[in-house]
């Protein structure tokens, strides 16, 4: 899968509220699908296809402990996400601070309004 290819799909699965909640509660620690499953109005069947989402864009990955098939997060594809964003992020704040430059410079240099005489 190509950066940009891995980007598309961590922007797709963060879409979905669900899938952030699950997410979320992963960054707590482990969980199996039977553990994440408490939290929603769901059916385990549903919670699993959000899981194969999370999984397919690299966010979480699962492992094997016995019988029990715990997810854990994945942070490198967040990482990515956030390094995308944080290059526009400083993009807009240069952008900005050019801007209040730019207005600091027009007050200054703009002469006071004079007060009209009425006849």
């Amino acid at each position: 899968m190509t950066p940009s290819e891995r980007l598309d799909a961590t922007f797709a699965a963060l879409a979905d509220p669900t899938r952030r909640a699950i997410l979320a509660r992963l960054a707590e620690g482990e969980a199996t699908v039977a553990e994440l499953t408490l939290p929603f109005a769901m059916s385990q069947p549903a919670i699993s296809k959000h899981l194969k989402v999370l999984e397919r864009a690299g966010l979480i990955i699962t492992t094997e402990s016995g019988q029990r098939r715990p997810r854990t997060i994945e942070a490198a594809p967040l990482a990515e996400a956030n390094a995308w964003l944080e290059h526009y992020r400083q993009l807009w704040e240069r952008r900005y601070s050019a801007l209040d430059d730019l207005l600091v410079q027009l007050q200054t240099n703009t002469p006071p309004k004079s007060k009209r005489k009425r006849h």
